[in-house]
Order: C-alpha cells, then sequence, then structure tokens
C-alpha cells in the first residue's frame, strides 16, 4: 500500500518543532518521503492520494504506561485513596478476569487510544497472550511489561514470556518489569535483576506512586524504592518507573546516572490524590520525562491531550511558575520521549525510513484558531475532537470518525458490556 498526503502541514519532531508546508509518503509500513512543497510523482503509483488541506501531521502520541484491559472497571470504583482502591474494589474484580474478557476489553482501550492519537502503548495487564492478539488483530502497537508480584506470575515465567512475546509479531514487543516494590519480595527482584543481566535488557515499574509506598520501603530496608533497586541491580541496562511522585534528590540522581526515563501520570495521580510529581526537577537533572493515562480504572480517560495539559498545568501550580514545563518540552514528552523510553526508534519522529506511526490532526476547529503558535494550540487548547487520521505500521486505523480495525464498535461494546455483567453479578 503506498499512500501521499500532500498539502500538509508537517511537525515533524526530528530534532526541533519546525513546521513545513509539504507532503509525506508511506509505502507499507514505512515512510518514504517527508519533503516541503510539492513532490516530484510522475513515478507515483499511489493507492491513495490524500489531500491534507493545510492540516497537520505530526508522529503518534505513545502512551507510555497504561493497564489497558482495565477499561472494564471505568467508573466503577471512584473517589477512593489508591490503596483502599486497589485491595478492596479492583484486585476483587481482577480475580474474576478471564483471558477472553481481557481481549475485549483491550481493544476497547485501542479505539480510545486511536481516536486520541495514541499510535503506541506501554501495558502492563494479565494475559497477555489475549491482549497481543487483540493488538495484533487491530492493527495496533504495544509494548508490553509484565506485572509480576508475589501473587502471579514468576521469574521463570517472565523469561518466557520475553523469548516469546519478543518475537511474537512486528506490532508486539516485551520489556522486563514488575508490578512495585511493595508488591514483590527481595528475591523477586533479586530474580529480574539476573534476568536483565542475561538479556542485557532495561527493567519498568510502578515507583514511588504514593508517600505510604515509600515510607513503607524505607521501614523495611532502610531505602527508598529507587535506591532499593538500584542497590539490587535491577538498572544496569537502564528502564524507568511510572508516575514517581515522591522521589529524593538521591532517587532523582540514580534516574539520571542509569538513564531511567520517568513516566509521568498526571491524570491518574491527580484523581487517585497521590501527589504531584517535581517535573522541573526531573528535566532540570537531565533524566527524561515521558507521558501515559495509566490505567482506565485511575484516570478514568485514556486522553492524550488531557495528561498533555495536566503535566504542565500542574507544574505550573505546584511551583507557582507560569513557565515552567513549557509547551515544547511537554510535546516531546509524548510524541519523541515516550518512543525512546518505549524502545520504539522507528517511531520517535517523521523522517524517511523511519515507521509510518503518525497522526493528523484538524486545524479548522475554533480551538486551533487562530494559529499563532501550533505547538502551544496541540498542547494547551488541542482535544480529541481535532484527531482526524491516525496511522500504525502505514495502514489508516482511524479517519474522520470510522475505524478500520477489523471488527465493528458496536460489537466491541457489546462484548465488553456483557462481559462486565458477568462479572458483576
Amino acid at each position: 500500500m503506498k499512500i501521499r498526503i500532500y498539502n500538509a502541514r508537517v511537525l515533524a519532531m526530528d530534532g526541533d518543532f519546525k513546521v513545513t508546508e509539504g507532503e509525506l509518503h508511506t509505502e507499507n509500513e514505512r515512510i518514504i518521503y517527508v519533503g516541503e512543497g510539492l513532490a516530484d510523482i510522475s513515478e507515483g503509483g499511489f493507492d491513495r492520494e490524500i489531500d491534507a488541506k493545510g492540516n497537520l501531521i505530526l508522529p503518534g502520541f505513545k502512551n507510555a504506561h497504561t493497564h489497558s484491559g482495565m477499561t472494564f472497571l471505568r467508573s466503577y470504583a471512584d473517589d477512593l485513596p489508591l490503596m483502599d482502591w486497589l485491595n478492596n474494589q479492583v484486585f476483587p474484580m481482577e480475580a474474576k478476569l478471564t483471558g477472553a474478557a481481557v481481549y475485549w476489553f483491550s481493544k476497547l482501550a485501542f479505539m480510545e487510544y486511536l481516536t486520541s492519537g495514541i499510535t503506541a502503548d506501554f501495558d502492563m495487564y494479565f494475559y497477555q497472550e489475549d491482549m497481543a492478539r487483540a493488538s495484533v488483530e487491530t492493527g495496533f502497537r504495544t509494548v508490553m511489561t509484565s506485572g509480576m508480584s508475589n501473587f502471579m506470575s514468576s521469574v521463570s515465567e517472565q523469561r518466557e514470556d520475553y523469548i516469546k512475546f519478543n518475537d511474537y509479531h512486528p506490532l508486539i514487543s516485551y520489556k522486563l518489569g514488575f508490578h512495585a516494590e511493595y508488591t514483590n519480595s527481595v528475591g523477586n527482584l533479586e530474580g529480574i535483576a539476573k534476568l536483565a543481566d542475561e538479556f542485557k535488557a532495561p527493567v519498568f515499574t510502578h515507583n514511588s506512586e504514593t508517600a505510604g509506598e515509600v515510607r513503607g520501603c524505607i521501614e523495611r530496608y532502610g531505602k527508598t524504592p529507587t535506591a532499593l533497586m538500584e542497590s539490587l541491580g535491577l538498572f544496569e541496562y537502564g528502564g524507568g518507573g511510572y508516575h514517581c511522585v515522591h522521589m529524593s534528590d538521591e532517587d532523582i540522581d540514580i534516574f539520571k546516572r542509569r538513564g531511567l526515563t520517568m513516566v509521568t501520570n498526571p491524570g491518574s495521580n491527580m484523581k487517585l490524590a497521590s501527589g504531584t510529581p517535581g517535573i522541573s526537577e526531573f528535566l532540570k537533572a537531565g533524566v527524561r520525562v515521558a507521558l501515559g493515562t495509566d490505567g482506565p480504572a485511575s484516570n478514568n480517560c485514556l486522553d492524550m491531550f488531557r495528561e498533555m495539559f495536566l503535566v504542565t498545568g500542574l507544574a505550573k501550580l505546584r511551583e507557582r511558575k507560569a513557565s515552567a514545563v513549557p509547551a515544547e518540552e511537554v510535546l516531546k514528552m509524548a510524541c519523541v520521549n515516550g518512543a525512546i523510553c518505549m524502545g520504539l526508534k522507528d517511531c520517535d519522529c517523521l523522517r524517511a525510513g523511519k515507521l509510518a506511526d503518525l497522526i493528523m490532526l484538524d486545524l479548522n476547529k475554533p480551538n486551533m484558531q487562530p494559529i499563532n503558535n501550533i505547538v502551544r494550540n496541540i498542547v494547551y487548547s488541542g482535544s480529541k475532537q481535532n484527531v482526524i487520521m491516525t496511522m500504525i505500521n502505514g495502514k489508516i486505523l482511524y479517519e474522520n470518525g470510522r475505524f478500520d480495525i477489523g471488527e465493528e464498535p458496536e460489537r466491541i461494546y457489546k462484548e465488553v458490556n456483557a462481559r462486565v455483567a458477568m462479572m458483576k453479578g
């Protein structure tokens, strides 16, 4: 399949925030041309030509932390603190999950990602075979990691999954990980460290999400979660932490030295009252920051536009400084840093040879006019209504409100609601 998109504004994110007027061509899963003005298409042979009508093409957003299969818990248990929410509401319902249910719940999440311009997710959840199958069938790109804990999975199982899913399908990859320090024994963590050494691989986990989590770790081991994991050798090959709300200067220094990514989840952190991380402190230290929605049970919306606004808005409020975390830095978090964090080196920018994971935003909407600064419009006034096309691996999966994901939306909604009713009943 060869596609030409012309008469477009292009924000390639290839080292700067320059917006050009020109066109972009794809062939199968790759970008084959990005250029200004009109291209010579005398030997084009395109299967489809799309007039962008002056709208904006940019790399797709990367949801660097989520639990896609948790769509079944959307608006089921809200207005509760994290541990009460987890132990008394989430865990009992999750005990009723099946692989078939996760398959449909994940498809629902992928639909929502597409409407928000998200072209890849970094997913931690159960029944990963079913989730991977749903992702491939939908055409969505997923990077998976393990939610290993004392109660589920094991080091040996994760080793098998790492090998299996890194050779599963071009849309699927796998990173080492575990749920959190407080749900794992030291033996588990040491086992993951050995896996990291065996595969020379990064490790990812929930880290310092709440003040209570940090206090508990210090009481148990005399160290913060980050310092404990560092002492056990978990970060020898990089990785990152989700949330990272309550971090010490030493913790941030470890992230800097190890080249770790801090994945912030502002919507979830705010809704669960976990706190607001010092984003500027990470950025000043040279730590890469990426952006994620977290799961649809704690957010409850899988909307990258909302996360972009919240990450900068909450930082400005926390620091009482309007210049804190500027729009350009936020867009970089959503597009580029997430790709680097997730190991998607061919999805970080728009350049010939890169994978064709991109989105088109409608600039001909009231919220995007006037066009004083496109990047700031995206971060401060953009919304899902502006997403008019989402392409992954060279295939347009969402366009002008319609999905091409191998399944009618009504079927997915029906399956999801029926399975939720069974679990609740």
